[in-house]
């Protein structure tokens, strides 16, 4: 290398993942890495103009990748209270007691469905709070359920059930609505008569999330929607400044679709800005477990899970070849284990994207054995959420997830150590605002299948616990694979300058200690998009 680099950026430890020689310089120009070495290297390329950023004892990794965020869905559903830490019915009546409603509203997200012990889920505690005057809708963690109040529901114009065009359901007792709203199509009955943010505060509230995930050292992020007003948004917010991490957006394909538009998904496709693109397409071919909504050989038990989320599913396939045949990446949400094989035997025979970008499956929870090595065999991602396991899952099985499975299923949960071993190319993420966006705890609860920090909890199977290089592989080589990014996810010259700095080593630290550590710097395009006031 000849010329002067624009920046160098030193290190305690360098991590390039692609090769096991040492480093501790990375020398950027241009937005592009330009050399990787050590110190004495670089003095070459150092000028009076080059900027220097002495990170001391960090550790310098590729910029982490979330291989599954709901950023534009995620301002809509987290604007009310954050239910999240409601451990009991009484908790939820006083959380609610203490909201202030806004523009006569009261919003929550987050809430837990193991707080009803096991019983109906029901709009009860909001009337126990609040009676049946005040508008509440309540988003629970899974995002595929909300519980709408008495007046939400009137607003609304609900009085019983309703037809949709995939398997969603206003649940009713005796044709009466109970305020269980399940899957998408259900929620957005109540959620359209929702008062209007205002265009500005959309703006606001996603430029907070995205410089939150900068902040928690991720560069890039996987978006799992695309809807309504998601172009205008991010199109605006980058007429302002560059968006602190980039965003390749999916939009949904919904059961019904017809081929009219399918068409529109792929002119979709053309669509992008300097960090952000559309480049795939969202199905789900069922629902979530703790919903009853999920796709399985067998009912749950309460006699639920039964079917697929598009009540012809041969239509979804359809839908996922005329996609995939046009060069449209897909991402399939498929939870349950007959949810799980149909999108794999649809994928079937379906190699890389032009882009190089692999069609996925999402989530993955319960997978028997049979399907373990497909994803290899097949050459289809598998993209999954380790806190899905840690946060709503138990190893005692006494949470609802585990009830509604039974034991023989549950006893094989979130198996991405099998996945991974079998030879697949393994995408880990947050599923924000399903689960907290930091990759750091993220990362320590895939290899310590429990809670990071919560010493006392059991490991959930811990044989599917994976190594740290396999965690940190996660969020950076595999998940740039995934997507088809041949100058992401690792530090070598050529590659984009997007990089994470950690106050620890992570491949070496104690998985505890790793999601405590601070991210000292963010990178996106040699810019910093994060930087730790002692830099």
């Amino acid at each position: 290398m000849t010329s002067h680099a624009d920046t160098i950026v030193f290190a305690g430890t360098v991590h390039t993942m692609t090769t096991d020689r040492p480093a501790s310089a990375v020398a950027i120009s241009d937005g592009v890495i330009r050399a990787v070495g050590d110190r004495d290297e670089m003095r070459s390329v150092i000028s009076p103009s080059t900027e220097v950023i002495d990170l001391g004892n960090a550790t310098l990794t590729p910029g982490l990748i979330d291989g599954h965020i709901h950023p534009v869905l995620g301002i809509d559903m987290t604007a009310g209270i954050d239910l999240s830490g409601t451990t009991s019915i009484d908790e939820l009546i006083l959380a609610l007691r203490a909201a202030r409603p806004v523009d006569g509203w009261v919003r929550g997200w987050g809430l837990d469905p193991n707080i009803f012990r096991g019983g109906p889920v029901t709009n009860a505690p909001i009337v126990s709070a609040l009676g049946d005057q005040v508008p509440v809708l309540l988003y629970l963690f899974d995002a595929h359920s909300a519980l709408a109040g008495p007046a939400a529901l009137r607003a609304a114009g609900v009085t019983g059930p309703r037809d949709f065009a995939g398997n969603a359901e206003i649940v009713c007792s005796d044709d009466v609505p109970t305020g269980l709203l399940l899957e998408l199509e259900a929620i957005e009955v109540v959620g359209a008569v929702l008062p209007s943010d205002t265009a500005s505060d959309r703006r606001r509230r996603l430029r907070e999330v995205l410089a939150g995930m900068a902040a928690a050292g991720i560069t890039a992020g996987n978006a799992m929607d695309f809807e309504a007003d998601s172009g205008n948004l991010v199109s605006s917010l980058e007429d302002a400044a560059d968006l602190p991490l980039r965003l390749r957006f999916a939009p949904f394909c919904m059961p019904g679709f017809a081929n009219d538009q399918l068409d529109h998904i792929i002119d979709l496709q053309r669509t992008g800005g300097r960090r952000w693109a559309v480049d795939g397409v969202k199905f789900m071919i069922d629902g979530t477990i703790d919903n009853g909504t999920a796709w399985l050989d067998r009912a749950d038990s309460h006699g639920e899970s039964t079917a697929p989320l598009w009540p012809d599913p041969a239509e979804y396939r359809h839908a996922v070849r005329y996609l995939a045949e046009r060069g449209v990446p897909t991402v399939t949400h498929a939870i349950g284990d007959a949810g799980i094989r149909y999108a794999l035997d649809s994928l079937a025979g379906l190699g890389p994207t032009p882009s190089g970008a692999r069609h996925r499956i999402e989530h993955i929870e319960t997978l028997p054995d049979d399907l373990v090595d497909r994803f290899a065999r097949d050459g289809v991602v598998a993209s999954m959420q380790p806190t899905h396991c840690t946060h709503y899952t138990r190893a005692d099985h006494t949470d609802n997830w585990s009830q509604r499975l039974g034991a023989e299923r549950a006893g094989r949960a979130f198996r991405t150590r099998d996945i991974r071993d079998a030879g697949a190319i393994l995408a880990l993420g947050s599923d924000w605002p399903v689960a907290p966006f930091d990759a750091r705890s993220i990362m320590a609860d895939a290899r310590l299948r429990r809670r990071a920090g919560h010493h006392d909890e059991s490991p959930v199977l811990a044989s599917q616990g994976l190594t740290a290089r396999m965690a940190l592989e996660g969020y950076t080589i595999h998940a740039a694979r995934a997507q088809g990014s041949t100058d992401a996810g690792r530090i070598s010259v050529g590659a984009r300058a997007d990089l994470t700095a950690f106050a620890v080593d992570p491949l070496t630290a104690p998985a505890d200690e790793v999601a405590d550590a601070p991210i000292v710097l963010t990178m996106v395009d040699g810019q910093p998009t994060h930087q730790a006031v002692s830099v």
